[in-house]
């Protein structure tokens, strides 16, 4: 017959088994937990030489540039109109690239590329003889936040010249007053005469003959370069 152990010698043994139970799931918890921390800290070194290795590609790297050649066609709108009347020399305007400028199969400069320009004649013309004239050229354009200074041929445009009549009506004022004048009052009468009607044709000519050129906002206007230009692609 077997005797039965005491009821404190179960309850220390039970005891003792559970803290050793805590005591091993303990030690197992903290190695998991370092070999986590161990990995993190792997994984932040890795994606740290990375970063630093893309950052010396880019400082390595050279930026490709493409040039301009000297004669490139640049076809621009105005953004405002310019007029003889209204505009001087030295007075600035603004363009957009109409076509895209390609060079070497890649595109340089897309349209709608903003350009800046100046007035480099504005002449009306005289009442009775000349023409109106209206030139601009192209200063710079801006591409990716940087500006490019450009040196550009000058477009212009000129009125039409003064037709002949005009210039006769102010001779033909002349030769009638001075018939009407020698008939009222001899040669004095024709001296008097001469210049009134000479002043009457001048008038009349003048009032239609003076010009002045009007270009519309959109208007479409073709300049070449001067000078090759190195843009950052």
């Amino acid at each position: 017959m077997k005797r039965a152990l005491p009821g404190w010698l179960v309850c220390v043994s039970i005891t003792i088994g559970a803290c050793g139970t805590s005591s091993s799931t303990g030690r197992g918890s903290a190695a998991a937990g370092a070999g986590t921390t161990a990995t993190s800290v792997a994984d932040a070194a890795r994606a740290k030489a990375a970063d630093a290795l893309a950052a010396a590609a880019a400082v390595v790297q050279p930026k490709r540039e493409v040039e301009l050649a000297p004669g490139t066609i640049v076809a621009v709108r105005l953004t405002r109109a310019l007029s003889t009347a209204r505009d001087r020399a030295h007075d600035t305007f603004d363009a957009t690239l109409e076509v895209p400028i390609v060079v070497n199969d890649v595109e340089a400069l897309p349209a709608g590329t903003k350009f800046s320009g100046h007035v480099t004649t504005s002449q009306e013309s005289g009442r009775l003889e000349g023409k109106a004239v209206l030139g601009i050229t192209l200063d710079a354009f801006e591409l990716k936040g940087q500006r490019y200074s450009i040196a550009t041929s000058i477009d212009s445009k000129a009125s039409e010249g003064h037709k002949s009549r005009n210039i006769k009506a102010a001779a033909g004022g002349a030769g009638l007053g001075a018939l009407i004048g020698g008939l009222a009052g001899g040669g004095k009468g024709v001296a008097i005469g001469a210049a009134v009607g000479a002043g009457a044709g001048t008038g009349a000519a003048a009032a239609t003959g003076k010009k002045n050129i009007e270009v519309p906002a959109e208007t479409l206007f073709r300049f070449s370069l001067k000078a090759a230009v190195t843009i950052a692609a």
